[in-house]
């Protein structure tokens, strides 16, 4: 299936493409399946002949638990569940090629249990990658990434004994200092750092900012060291990709070879929904030869995983199509551009990415009573926060903004 911008299906057309894939994963009730060690969910429990689940093919699905283990864009996988494997497939190649300009057929990839886990498995690659191409030490490769970059990348170095290398940020733009990023380098290289995984944002957590990738790869080509590098897309992969036209964190650019994607996020999948794509030629890095039992044997840090959450996120983009996502993500950021000119009125100080739909506001211009009446998440739990972080989605409307702006106001006056 050549992708070039994917097409909106009714939810008609969508119930008869995932009933044809149900038909062809296996069917425990006709007994075809002794050696599986797996079934529906438990029928005492959650009773599948409902009358209401045939108003809801993503409900039978759930109900009939298929397990995409493995990585299905490599070629072999257990054919019990190849139905609803094919829907996980053609989400892959959607998103990297229709959102993330992969060239066609150029990615591999797979629905992960969330975004910490797509992180997890770039770093897992690309430390096997340099172990087995360049015979590296675990200490001779550097992970490295800003200082505003998610947890999980420090999680990632702590799991697969790697040093982490933290680069500063500017406090009102959030951009990398350069000044501090090129010493950083050249002390580690003098330490015996040979090798860089580098781990770009595309939108980081907590202020919704964006990396320019090309500020780490010149500076490591500069000193003539190889790396790789991943985007984590998490949060801004279903975002920045639509409202940048000159996007420099995706598979266009050739220093880039895996991104991140949460589909929990944005896409209001089910939780447990991380996406995980690379280019060709670098997922067998991972290959888990012990798993003989497993057709094509394991390649993913999660194994056993959820065919239902795949097929959501394939639901998602469907009903969309790739216009109606542009619309949709339109309206949120012209949701933000209103909320931000209110903010500025108000004279209350915040950074906001103009392509993006997060509003980190000083904490001294919010009283913590009303960010706790919000929910507003702080940038510090433990601490008093310095930020507060608004993210203008779906259910955020001008009238719950406007509610909390009317609240700022009374305790200003």
């Amino acid at each position: 299936m050549t992708m070039k911008y994917w097409r909106k299906l009714s939810a008609l057309q969508q119930d008869e493409i995932i009933s044809h894939a149900l038909k062809q994963n296996v069917n425990y009730a006709e007994g075809g399946s002794l050696g599986v060690p797996a079934s529906t969910l438990d029928d005492k429990v959650f009773y599948g002949q409902a009358s209401f689940l045939k108003d809801s093919p993503w409900l039978r699905l759930y109900v009939q638990n298929p397990n995409h283990i493995g990585c299905h864009t490599l070629g072999d996988s257990e054919p019990f569940f190849k139905g609803t494997q094919a829907l996980e497939k053609e989400v892959i190649q959607l998103l990297g090629e229709d959102m993330l300009g992969a060239p066609e057929a150029g990615c591999d990839g797979y629905i992960a249990a969330g975004g910490t886990e797509a992180n997890l498995q770039a770093i897992w690659i690309y430390r096997n990658y340099f172990e087995k191409e360049f015979s590296a030490k675990p200490s001779e490769i550097a992970l490295i990434c800003s200082s505003d970059t998610h947890y999980s990348i420090a999680k990632g170095a702590g799991i697969f004994g790697l040093p982490l290398l933290e680069v500063p940020v500017e406090e009102s733009t959030r951009l990398i200092q350069q000044d501090r990023l090129e010493p950083l380098v050249h002390n580690a290289v003098k330490e015996g750092i040979g090798y860089f995984i580098v781990v770009a944002n595309m939108a980081t957590t907590m202020f919704g900012s964006i990396d320019d990738p090309n500020v780490y790869a010149g500076i490591l080509k500069s000193v003539g060291r190889p790396f790789k590098m991943h985007v984590d897309g998490a949060f801004g992969g279903f975002i920045y990709p639509i409202t940048e036209q000159n996007n420099q964190l995706d598979f266009t650019n050739p220093d880039i070879s895996s991104i991140t994607l949460d589909a929990h996020k944005m896409l209001q999948a089910p939780y447990g929904t991380g996406i995980f794509l690379i280019r060709k030629n670098l997922m067998h890095f991972v290959y888990t030869e012990q798993a003989q039992y497993v057709n094509g044997m394991d390649i993913t840090l999660s194994g056993s995983r959820s065919g239902a959450n795949a097929v959501a996120v394939w639901m998602i983009l469907m009903t969309y199509g790739y216009y109606g996502w542009q619309e949709k993500i339109q309206v949120l950021i012209n949701r933000t551009d209103w909320f931000c000119g209110q903010l500025e009125k108000r004279g209350i100080r915040f950074y906001r990415h103009e392509k993006m739909n997060i509003v980190t506001i000083r904490s001294v211009d919010v009283p913590k009573k009303v960010a706790d009446k919000y929910y507003l998440v702080p940038d510090k739990h433990n601490s008093p926060a310095d930020w507060y972080k608004i993210v203008v989605m779906e259910h955020v409307d001008r009238l719950k903004l406007l509610a909390f702006l009317q609240d700022l106001d009374s305790r200003q006056a």
